[in-house]
């Protein structure tokens, strides 16, 4: 696919706010005909552009109010020891965003449980029994002005 041109842009907002919106709804807010905005929306979803579509829960609701973001340090940079903690970290719940990253930590994870007691407990018998981890720095989320992840 070429280069994202404005209207595009214009879609993809609109759907970020309301995935669920229908397509003559969505064709009206970006000033499109109907065909023409199923076009658009269909090759932005061939071309891999949008890759899905999701459901956007309230964490106060789902009992998972407290997050924090980890940054976690590996002893061993082995190709195994990632791979260990990639896989430990994709079944652990609490875990709901592991990147792998440049600089002085290896991963940096977005954590959410209910409260500080439920951090403690993963910080201990999740990340602090993993072999290879060697430091965990935590920055707990105090307020978020601006998340585009859960608009």
């Amino acid at each position: 696919m070429a280069l994202l041109d404005e209207t595009d842009h214009r879609i993809l907002r609109e759907l970020r706010r309301e995935a669920r919106i229908s397509n003559v709804q969505l064709a009206e807010r970006i000033g499109l005909s109907p065909s023409a905005c199923l076009r658009r929306v269909q090759e932005l979803e061939r071309a891999g552009v949008i890759r899905g579509y999701r459901v956007v829960t309230d964490p106060e609701a789902m009992g998972r109010g407290f997050a924090a973001y980890v940054m976690v340090g590996l002893s061993s940079h082995t190709k195994a020891a990632q791979e260990g903690f990639e896989r430990a970290m994709a079944i652990a719940r609490e875990v709901t965003e592991c990147h792998n990253i440049a600089g002085a930590f290896e991963y940096i994870l977005r954590v959410e449980c209910a409260n500080l007691s439920d951090y403690k407990r993963f910080h201990t018998d999740v990340l602090g029994t993993r072999s290879h981890v060697n430091a965990i720095t935590s920055y707990i989320v105090m307020g978020s002005p601006k998340d585009d992840r859960a608009t």
